[in-house]
């Protein structure tokens, strides 16, 4: 490979495999740099495509339909592959310090590990409930609820979901749609939303806000807007001992076999101890460049990474846009040529999954109904997206 042919001069090493890293790989895959050491250093060998996720958990797509293999796209990409845990930046010594292996050297970082659940503050929850993040764990807790569900298809299942934002709106729809599928004609199924506001999706225009409550409504999901969980408990003294309490300030309880948590994403705690200059929330501060003003031999993008002139929110259009210009900003970093400033779009159209294949479309204020097209447009997009990574050319062709 190039890198048996060429000196090392330079390591680039990517910390996580988000969305704008798996473009970064493709590309340098596609155009690779002589003399430059790529390593990749993520958790799981494959990553999620946001995008798809609803329709997987609805059961529309498989996993391997809406997940990267990470292994494949570093091979082409002719970089080394670290499935580890990263906990710290020795940025003094150019360092990532990982949980399980020796310190990876670094002249050039790249930071992509999108965000972590917020710290769960509600008395007792972190213990009992399912977080939405990192969605490896979700999906493997869901995954076992599915096959508990099919064995016992007479016993009533209840689900509670906390957070009414666009994740959890779009959670509950999905998972209702799947566990439904699974319990006809007979089964009983029961889920809960709880939003701490008044209102559902409180980041959106106010006619998407309507829509969403429309459709949860007359598909029977229980809402209740304006309760703020403050207790989840078990109550061993039923047969089952696997039945939670969920109690809000307001005095409302509700029973219920499983709790989702999707609430306010954060950053992880071990990136304020690196020196790195980061926003209020702890997320990596960057120029437009993408690269952090307080250190030049790191980038950030995707969720992880707040734009200083340019700030956007935590969305998966965002991770994807950046793909590009980080890239390019790499390699000119690289090379040492001057590098270019990426502005991303202030409006930006999001096609929200209502879990029966079809969706709602939003962009500056206008909305577009639940409609089977518009569902029809989103998954032709997202396909679209993973065909760019699982239609590689065979490394012996490269």
């Amino acid at each position: 490979m190039q890198q048996d042919r060429e000196p090392i001069l330079k390591n680039l090493v990517l910390v996580g495999g988000g969305h704008s890293h798996a473009i970064v790989l493709r590309m340098f895959g596609m155009k690779p740099l002589p003399g430059v050491r790529l390593t990749l250093i993520t958790t799981n060998s494959d990553t999620p495509y946001s995008g798809m996720l609803p329709g997987h958990i609805a059961g529309f797509y498989t996993h391997d339909e809406c997940h990267i293999d990470l292994r494949v796209l570093t091979q082409f990409a002719q970089a080394q592959l670290y499935l580890d845990q990263v906990i710290n930046l020795d940025l003094k010594n150019h360092q990532v310090i990982c949980a399980n292996r020796p310190a990876v050297d670094f002249d050039v970082l790249s930071v992509d590990i999108g965000s972590t659940p917020a710290k769960i503050s509600v008395s007792d929850a972190a213990e009992y409930v399912i977080p939405a993040k990192p969605v490896s764990e979700l999906l493997k807790h869901w995954d076992e609820l599915l096959r508990n569900v099919a064995e016992k298809l007479q016993k009533p299942i209840t689900i509670a979901i906390a957070g009414g934002g666009a994740g959890g709106v779009e959670l509950a729809l999905s998972m209702q749609a799947q566990l439904q599928r699974i319990l006809q004609p007979s089964g009983i199924l029961e889920i809960h939303l709880f939003q701490r506001d008044r209102q559902l999706m409180a980041k959106y225009d106010q006619s998407v806000q309507q829509a969403a409550s429309q459709i949860l409504t007359q598909r029977g999901i229980q809402l209740h807007l304006g309760e703020t969980v403050t207790q989840v408990t078990p109550l061993t003294e039923k047969e089952n001992p696997q039945i939670l309490q969920i109690q809000c300030e307001s005095g409302l309880t509700v029973e219920c076999d499983k709790i989702f948590w999707v609430t306010q994403a954060a950053a992880p705690e071990w990136l304020k101890s690196t020196g790195l200059r980061t926003d209020d929330q702890g997320f990596i501060l960057v120029e437009d460049t993408l690269q952090s003003p307080s250190h030049p031999d790191v980038f950030a993008a995707g969720d992880i990474a707040t734009m200083i002139n340019h700030p956007r929110p935590k969305a998966g259009v965002f991770a994807v846009r950046q793909g590009k210009p980080l890239f390019e900003n790499l390699q000119r970093y690289v090379l040492g040529k001057p590098l270019k400033p990426y502005i991303p779009q202030k409006q930006y159209l999001s096609l929200i999954g209502t879990g029966d294949k079809k969706a709602i479309a939003t962009k500056g204020g206008f909305t577009l109904p639940p409609h089977k097209l518009l569902w029809l447009w989103k998954d032709w997009l997202d396909r679209r997206f993973m065909q760019r990574f699982q239609q590689l050319p065979k490394i012996k062709d490269i």
